[in-house]
């Protein structure tokens, strides 16, 4: 399976009651009722801020465990030991401001990137669908639950859904909109944390999943031969769902698109109508088989048409090659590409840093993640890419103050925490916010993930007060609260 994966009262959107009758009509008559809710959100809206649609495209580089903000975007030299842990800082770009002694690289390029430092919410779980997702609240059974209910989608798979439907077809695209790297969001991972998901709009609109096909090379690592420590530089990438074996020339994959055809063509002659789920079937079962059909895709694919230079400025483990990957995919015509560091094998993995956190920040994380992002900023900018591109770097909650017990770690802390934003429409060399002295609480300019999810919105060129329709068809906010946060904008 392929986972491309009569009173004039106003509503909530904007939209009149009067309006949504005429909207049943408009259905009829082709019109839906996502264009109308677009066509009158931006009826009435006023002049937008600057750089609204600056952003063509958006890379996603996300953390899963919870970042120290301490350890590494925002460190403490003054604070006590038992806070400021057992890390230097670094001077970087910005006079006055320093990192985390791990990020060398990086300071070398704040001048390039937008840090918030205020980030905050009142929920310390690992809820990524809080981060990603327009809904305002979550809770443990619905962090461990992709499927329930109440999800909202996954930002990229709202815009996948608005550029589907405003094309008034299902839409075919040989590379696809929205692709998360390295697999599916916990794939490997004991619990199946939710997040990166189609929501209340359906599997549909689930992020395509490239994934990696290869083992981890570092024996020494906290988790043995774990990916994200190295992989062998001919690992490979692919589309499983897309890839056609030895077996099946392309005769015989002609004569079965044939087939099908045919068959859906003597289902629409005896009348038959593909409705909801059938009809969802039917979309992805096109643009898979485009996919197959596709020169584009291999090429996208294909990390050995970069030099070894540049494959080794990036990194040889998983987060690194993944990222080099996303930039291939956002040039081939990807709208939203996530690169997740995700969990491996095991739960309290990734940055989720209750043990061993001295080794695994000093000598796999932050050095990984240094490497990364700096490649990813040069290389983005040597294209030309980076006034196109969105490059968000997030991260569910912070770690707390001071160490868990007496063990090597940070507990889960979402009092305040930090994220990273640069490229297209985003101020460089700023600072948004502040922490208080032990990096515990807010001090200045709090923001929360809807604020965020608001500006990456309008970044996008989405009007953020228009609605998606749920699974009963109801009028839904993209992001229920926050606000846009002008002071990241350039």
């Amino acid at each position: 399976m392929l986972n491309i994966l009569g009173s004039p009262k106003r509503l909530c959107d904007g939209v009149t009651r009067r309006e949504m009758i005429q909207a049943g009509t408009s259905a009829v008559l082709g019109l839906g009722m996502a264009d109308l809710i677009h066509s009158t959100a931006s009826a009435s809206g006023g002049a937008r801020p600057r750089n609204f649609g600056k952003a063509k495209n958006v890379m996603v580089l996300y953390l899963y465990g919870a970042m120290s903000q301490i350890d590494t975007l925002d460190p403490k030299p003054d604070a006590p030991p038992e806070i400021r842990g057992p890390f230097g800082t670094v001077a970087t770009k910005l006079p006055g401001v320093r990192l985390g002694e791990h990020l060398p690289r990086l300071a070398e390029r704040l001048d390039r990137v937008t840090l918030v430092r205020s980030m905050n919410h009142p929920e310390p779980i690992h809820n990524v669908a809080n981060t990603v997702t327009g809904i305002s609240r979550t809770d443990v059974a619905m962090e461990l639950n992709q499927r329930d209910p109440r999800h909202w989608p996954f930002f990229g798979s709202v815009i996948d859904y608005l550029e589907t439907t405003q094309a008034g077809r299902a839409g075919n695209p040989l590379i696809p909109r929205n692709v998360i790297i390295p697999w599916r969001q916990s794939a490997t991972a004991p619990d199946k944390r939710a997040g990166f998901f189609g929501g209340f709009l359906g599997s549909r609109y689930d992020p395509t999943p490239l994934e990696f096909r290869g083992k981890g090379t570092v024996e020494n690592c906290v988790e043995k031969f774990n990916p994200y420590c190295g992989i062998n530089p001919h690992d490979t990438y692919n589309f499983p769902a897309t890839a056609i074996g030895p077996q099946m020339t392309i005769d015989r994959f002609n004569t079965r698109r044939s087939l099908l055809e045919q068959l859906n063509d003597q289902q629409r002659y005896l009348g038959g109508t593909a409705t909801g789920p059938l009809q969802a079937f039917d979309e992805l079962q096109q643009i898979g088989m485009n996919l197959c059909d596709s020169a584009s895709l291999p090429a996208a694919l294909n990390l050995d048409r970069e030099s070894a230079k540049l494959r080794d400025r990036y990194g040889h483990h998983l987060f690194g090659q993944s990222a080099l990957l996303g930039r291939r995919l956002i040039e081939a015509g990807s709208r939203v590409v996530s690169v997740l560091w995700d969990e491996f094998a095991a739960n309290n993995s990734a940055w989720d840093t209750h043990n061993n956190q001295t080794r695994r920040l000093g000598r796999e994380l932050c050095p990984g993640l240094d490497q990364t992002v700096s490649a990813l900023l040069d290389d983005l900018e040597q294209r030309g890419l980076l006034d196109e591109t969105l490059v968000v770097c997030l991260t569910e909650h912070g770690r707390t103050p001071q160490a868990e017990g007496k063990g090597d770690g940070r507990n889960h802390w979402s009092g305040v925490y930090s994220i990273m934003l640069a490229g297209a429409g985003v101020a460089r060399g700023n600072i948004v916010g502040s922490s208080d002295r032990q990096g515990a609480f807010v001090k200045t300019r709090p923001v929360n993930p809807k604020d965020i999810l608001r500006t990456i919105y309008h970044l996008l060129g989405v009007d953020v007060e228009r609605s998606v329709p749920d699974r009963q068809g109801r009028p839904m906010p993209l992001v229920d609260g926050g606000n846009l946060v002008p002071e990241i904008l350039a």
